[in-house]
């Protein structure tokens, strides 16, 4: 070989950075399908939400104002000649139970005072007759009675029993008693509330009796209660 010529040397860098290869287009197409499914579904989701959320809140306003519309009824002066009015449920008690209230129809005794047949009353496995509830099965019960008056003087108020073990005698079974400051030119209202829980027997007769029934303030009928339940 001739000295002015020299080998023909091949440098292999292999520090060099090869240039990246570029992604597939199959797989690029395949995950931004995925992502685009998976934004579509969280948006539904999201809808849903707020159409179930607008339901609930609609509702929720029906009832409101239905309630609000029953509230201004029974305190725009309401008298116990209106009847009250229970909402209706098909549920039945799981026990005897009454809640009696004031009304037109009540006619009141001089002492004994009568109860509302009209005012949707509340009468399961009992009866009302002769101003009294009567008891149609033994056992415990829960007895109440409130009554709203105005009096200038003593008031009395209570509940009696007549039962067939002591002859049909009259038991006295709660009362109590107001003390008003005798005035002419003022009159005293006040209320009375009785409760207690008593061992009854079948056709015990319960009956609610104040010193003067001409005493009793029937502004509105519920404001003079009277009923029992078994516990």
């Amino acid at each position: 070989m001739a000295k002015d010529e020299y080998p023909s040397v091949f440098v292999v860098d292999s520090h060099t950075t090869r240039p990246p290869i570029p992604p597939r287009l199959n797989q690029g197409r395949r995950r931004a399908g995925a992502a685009q499914t998976l934004l579509f579904l969280l948006v539904g989701v999201a809808l849903c939400g707020m159409v179930i959320e607008a339901c609930f809140i609609f509702r929720l306003y029906q009832t409101e104002s239905a309630s609000s519309a029953s509230s201004s009824k029974f305190t725009g002066g309401e008298d116990a000649t209106s009847p009250t009015m229970w909402p209706s449920y098909n549920i039945l008690p799981s026990k005897p139970v009454a809640h009696l209230t004031d009304g037109q129809d009540a006619h009141h005794g001089s002492e004994i005072m009568a109860w509302s047949m009209i005012a949707d009353p509340l009468l399961y496995e009992m009866q009302y007759k002769g101003n009294s509830l009567i008891i149609q099965k033994e056992g415990y019960y829960y007895v109440y009675s409130k009554v709203y008056f105005s009096d200038n003087g003593v008031f009395h108020h209570t509940i009696n029993r007549n039962t067939e073990k002591y002859s049909g005698k009259s038991i006295t079974l709660l009362q109590s008693r107001s003390y008003s400051p005798v005035s002419k030119s003022k009159i005293a209202r006040s209320n009375s509330y009785l409760g207690g829980v008593f061992h009854l027997d079948k056709n015990d007769a319960l009956c609610v009796k104040v010193s003067n029934t001409s005493k009793i303030e029937k502004h509105k009928a519920f404001e003079n209660i009277f009923g029992a339940y078994m516990i």
